[in-house]
């Protein structure tokens, strides 16, 4: 979509495109900085660039629909209203395209199920405020436009979204309780892979057992960062890898799975335009259940349906 304005007064080329269009800066800078923007026909470098009043800009602004191809991929929606979306991530499902996966993604089936999705991180991950991995499910929140995202972004940067995920991992932890504080950066065995580094950023983990068997343990934990991969390293970190991690837990598993038992359970933030606390819960999958069950068997101890959390 070419959209072309003419600036109303002498100022910074973003300032002054935002006042008009009512796109955010933060869009302004993506768009300049993948060569959209042009001012009196010449292409813009900087979003500081200075416009005088009478200056015609032209903005060449992907539509995400015709960049994103919308594809009918089963996603349970929880809630949904003008401005977000709160959805239950299925486990095996990537968020967004990458990797030479454009169609199978998150972001296929929110264009499919959507009207709309902010535009903030471009028409790659349009709606996408945080992330979950590939084989972690669980509830996840999404921005239908840039106020929502802005304010949503904000949040989890002053770490008041709270969010709550449940693991099954190997063996049993010593501590019932307790905070997990390191510096996780990218492994340099394997750069697909996190690790715990003394140059890496701070990561925060508090956790909570829940259930104790034989050879695992039930474990809720609560991230007060938001780093990749943190609670599987974390976990590793602790010698208690999560169940079904092949990449940081035991290459032989005990389960036949298809992923790590890792779900993101709770979520909790407030509404970016009615200023409501909001806290929402995604049903723990059958196949976590199976497995939970299977060892409550063995060990004499409550199913997952009688465990309170």
């Amino acid at each position: 979509m070419i959209k072309t304005i003419e600036s109303d007064a002498d100022g910074r080329l973003d300032v002054i495109v935002s006042a008009l269009t009512g796109y955010t800066r933060s869009r302004i800078k993506q768009l300049v900085e993948k060569g959209l923007v042009r001012a009196d026909g010449v292409t813009v470098k900087k979003c500081g660039h200075t416009l005088k009043k009478g200056d015609t800009v032209t903005l060449d602004v992907p539509d995400l629909v015709e960049k994103i191809e919308k594809k009918d991929i089963p996603v349970d929606i929880l809630y949904e209203d003008d401005d977000i979306a709160v959805i239950n991530k299925p486990q095996g499902l990537t968020v967004h395209p990458a990797g030479g996966n454009y169609t199978d993604t998150l972001v296929n089936a929110l264009m499919y199920r959507l009207d709309k999705l902010s535009g903030i991180n471009g028409e790659i991950r349009p709606g996408i405020v945080h992330r979950l991995d590939k084989d972690t499910s669980g509830v996840m929140v999404v921005a239908k436009n840039d106020a929502a995202h802005l304010n949503l972004s904000a949040q989890i940067a002053k770490r008041t979204v709270k969010k709550e995920y449940l693991a099954l991992l190997e063996g049993n932890l010593k501590d019932d309780s307790g905070t997990i504080v390191t510096r996780i950066g990218r492994s340099p065995k394997n750069r697909k892979l996190m690790a715990v580094l003394p140059e890496g950023r701070e990561a925060v983990t508090d956790y909570t057992v829940l259930t104790r068997f034989d050879d695992n343990c039930l474990v809720l934990f609560v991230i007060r960062t938001g780093r990749t991969h943190q609670i599987r390293v974390h976990a590793k970190y602790l010698g208690h890898p999560v169940v079904g991690d092949k990449s940081y837990g035991y290459k032989k598993q005990k389960f036949d799975l298809n992923g790590q038992l890792l779900h993101a359970y709770r979520l909790t933030f407030t509404h970016p335009t009615t200023g409501k606390v909001m806290t929402f819960v995604a049903p723990v999958p059958d196949y976590f259940v199976k497995v939970y069950d299977t060892l409550a068997a063995k060990n004499g101890t409550k199913r997952f349906k009688d465990t309170v959390i």
